[in-house]
């Protein structure tokens, strides 16, 4: 019998236009401190973005997502926020935010896959 994990995750969403509150969900952010796992899944669909607003910074949504990927890996080209430990990573990739990228409250669960429940609720809330 696997031990549960309990774990953190939040949606990853682009707030094309702050002032309409209008939102996609592009990511899923998946932590477990007793695993030391963190990971980011993410999927931008460029139409959807654009039917919401045509003049998006659509390059630079790519470019914001994969910085949050580096720094949940932890990469040395994370920035000082990527070299943090695990838990300060995902608390300070899931702080409120009122720019066009936001994540949602961070909700909790148990599972006895991380790797599959990131996959399962990436594809619920995100594809």
């Amino acid at each position: 019998m696997q031990d549960n994990h309990l774990y953190e995750y939040a949606v990853i969403r682009v707030v094309p236009r702050v002032e309409r509150e209008e939102f996609l969900n592009i990511g899923i952010i998946l932590f477990c401190k007793k695993a030391k796992f963190i990971k980011v899944l993410s999927h931008i669909d460029d139409a959807r973005i654009e039917a919401l607003s045509n003049d998006f910074d659509i390059e630079q949504l790519h470019c914001n997502i994969t910085a949050l990927k580096k720094i949940a890996a932890g990469n040395k080209d994370g920035g000082p926020i990527g070299q943090m430990e695990i838990p300060e990573r995902f608390r300070w990739l899931t702080a409120i935010r009122s720019s066009a990228i936001q994540t949602s409250r961070p909700h909790s669960g148990l599972c006895e896959d991380l790797e599959k429940t990131i996959q399962r609720l990436f594809e619920e809330l995100v594809l």
